[in-house]
């Protein structure tokens, strides 16, 4: 049986007395302005009846004051003797704890010290804390404690509270401007039986009336490129994605992707269209086009953002043509004889795209601070994207990336069904070699493709990245309400 501190032993006691005299869990209660609304109250206003947690009491003899706080704003609280009902203020006095719920109505005023308040003529009893919130206001000091009680985290820390209401103003913002420029919303399966539309390694599961073995979705990218080859010119999606891969401070199992494509679109399209994005989602979140992160300050509101050609510099900075070679083991000998890394540090890494992405990641993009528009990548990198016209091992994808993380990546999709199989296939040959991460053939995007497609591109970001630059918290975790955690001993 679970043992209580002194504290909630007391509350305990009090909630058998608020029993006695009310529902210490009452059904509803009538609010006319949420707290947000009650503070731009102009003073004189009447019969305002507001609701909240009591997050700062001081009782006094005939004068006490609460603050009530719920997500978006707080408000202090006036009880007087002479004006707040007898009743209520005693009970008030005797039985209310920091934590608890009450509602309050009353009339807005200003205060000597100019403090926006509620002088309360009732105080209603909503609901009853049996656990005492943190001593510490400013939040919660043992980090895995805020993410496994965020409940906790969200009362007490101001932060926490502006970067979780920002987190649905995005997906209202999300929802507002793609609706805005003729996209339309749709829904893929999360359970899927081909692993297709990223290089990661799945969560299985088994479906048991079926009696089959199904991945979670690593991507929705298949699917809603065969929205397009039904008729749905623009379409896109807020999907929940899983892959079963390493945890960091920018990477979970768990995460939110927002993925859309237009048909007619190539990958230029679509640079301008989330330079677009950004600039906007910007102004909306944050009233400015520049933000800090990692004490650097970013400019995302210039005209034009710097290039970097992926292939170009990374024969730069190799110091031969990659694109050349098609055994891994070779590639691997030859970036050891340019001293960049030791066979050690190479060892991991089984197939070409694992390799050049590893070089890729340590030698430029880490390197990135401004917002930075990569481009024209290795084809055996991204099986889906479209091949350049002037050099089929190139393909036609940018990738934006800022203080080292990548923001989003697009590319002018591969619709030619021919070149899509090969693409297909070499992803076996990878698996082959050693390559966990690689596709699958998936013959329901295939036959969507030979239907015939018109010219799409495409873009994915991740939501809770974004948010982590935007907001400026160190890790992912920070930016998701509940994180995944392992359970405790």
């Amino acid at each position: 049986m679970k043992e209580f501190s002194e504290q909630e032993l007391v509350r305990r006691e009090k909630l058998e007395e608020i029993s006695k005299y009310t529902n210490p869990y009452p059904e509803r209660y009538e609010v006319t302005n949420t707290l947000k609304e009650a503070r731009n109250l102009s003073d004189g206003s009447k019969n305002v009846s507001i609701a909240g947690r009591i997050v700062f009491m001081r009782k006094m003899g005939k004068l006490s004051f609460i603050r009530l706080r719920d997500l978006e704003a707080d408000i202090q609280v006036q009880l007087k003797s002479d004006v707040t009902l007898e009743s209520d203020y005693e009970f008030f006095k005797k039985l209310v704890d920091i934590g608890d719920f009450i509602g309050a109505r009353g009339e807005i005023i200003t205060t000597q010290t100019g403090e926006k308040t509620l002088l309360a003529s009732n105080v209603t009893f909503l609901g009853k804390a049996l656990r005492p919130l943190p001593e510490k206001f400013h939040g919660l000091s043992d980090i895995e404690l805020k993410y496994r009680e965020r409940y906790v985290d969200l009362i007490s820390n101001e932060e926490s509270r502006k970067v979780f209401l920002g987190r649905s103003k995005l997906y209202s913002f999300v929802h507002k401007f793609l609706g805005e420029n003729g996209f339309l919303q749709v829904e893929t399966p999360i359970l899927q039986n081909a692993v297709c539309g990223a290089s990661a390694r799945p969560f299985y599961t088994h479906h048991n009336a079926l009696d089959e073995d199904f991945n979670l979705r690593i991507a929705p990218e298949t699917y809603l490129k065969q929205c397009i080859a039904g008729g749905f010119n623009r379409v896109y999606e807020i999907a929940k994605c899983f892959r079963n891969e390493g945890m960091d401070k920018e990477h979970l199992q768990e995460f939110t992707q927002v993925e859309w494509y237009a048909s007619y679109w190539n990958f230029e399209d679509n640079i301008k269209f989330y330079q677009k994005f950004i600039k906007a989602l910007l102004i909306e979140l944050l009233g400015s086009t520049t933000l800090t992160y990692q004490d650097y300050t970013l400019d995302f509101g210039k005209e034009s953002w710097d290039r970097i050609n992926y292939v170009e510099k990374m024969r730069e900075i190799l110091g031969f043509d990659f694109l050349s070679i098609e055994d891994p083991t070779i590639l691997k000998e030859k970036i050891v004889e340019k001293d960049l890394f030791t066979m050690e540090e190479l060892e991991e890494y089984k197939s070409m795209s694992q390799i050049i992405d590893f070089v890729y990641k340590r030698k430029i993009r880490e390197n990135i601070v401004d917002p930075t528009i990569i481009y024209n990548y290795p084809a055996f990198l991204i099986p889906l994207a479209r091949r350049n016209d002037n050099d089929k091992r190139v393909i036609d994808v940018f990738q934006v990336v800022a203080c080292g993380t990548e923001l989003c990546k697009a590319y002018s999709e591969l619709v030619n069904p021919i070149i899509q199989r090969e693409a297909f296939l070499d992803q076996l040959k990878a698996r082959e070699q050693g390559d966990e991460e690689t596709m699958e053939i998936d013959e329901g995007f295939m036959g969507a493709m030979e239907q015939g497609m018109p010219p799409i591109s495409g873009l994915g970001f991740g939501i809770d990245r974004l948010l982590m630059l935007i907001y400026n918290q160190p890790s992912v975790r920070d930016v998701v309400l509940f994180p995944m955690m392992k359970d405790k001993d």
